[in-house]
């Protein structure tokens, strides 16, 4: 299936530094699967499985305890936090944890919001890493962590060391 069209470009491959994905994994117990990878990426990230562009993680299974961060692109992004959230609602996703840009003033950022159980607002911008270079970057926005999943008490615990979390009382709306 091909790749639909990149808006809002500025390239898709911002790596998340490990320390983000050692707390993610300290919450959720391990990583079943990343879905919007890349071979480089997964040597951190170390999930079972990971999919990479040419996989088409939308067009995959879903299952266990989930890391994504997913491409910041429009229409991407909305389509992965569709996918995510089906998923968990199927209860083929029993757990995840996503990162995003925090674009309040967009409707993925909103359905996302109403459906899970906590986030974390990043204290200043993550410096993510690029392929092939020693470089880290920061996108023009913050970011949030979202959270879902029976546990998230302890989401708010260990990251609360990165910024502002909240517990939610999901809501979802059609």
């Amino acid at each position: 299936m091909a790749c639909p069209k990149v808006i809002n470009g500025g390239g898709n491959e911002w790596y998340t530094p490990p320390q983000y994905i050692e707390a993610a994994r300290e919450v959720m117990g391990g990583i079943d699967l990343d879905p919007a990878s890349n071979d480089i990426a997964a040597q951190w990230i170390n999930a079972t499985s990971y999919y990479t562009i040419t996989d088409n993680g939308l067009a995959k299974s879903w299952e266990g305890r989930v890391w994504m961060n997913p491409p910041y692109s429009k229409p991407l992004i909305n389509q992965f936090f569709e996918k995510l959230l089906s998923e968990f609602e199927k209860g083929t996703v029993s757990e995840a944890i996503a990162l995003s840009h925090n674009n309040t003033d967009t409707s993925w950022f909103h359905q996302a919001l109403r459906n899970v159980q906590a986030v974390c607002f990043t204290r200043g911008r993550i410096k993510f890493l690029f392929e092939g270079t020693n470089k880290k970057g920061s996108p023009t926005h913050g970011q949030v962590f979202y959270y879902l999943g029976p546990a998230p008490q302890r989401f708010v615990e260990v990251f609360s060391q990165f910024g502002t979390c909240l517990l939610t009382s999901p809501n979802p709306l059609p």
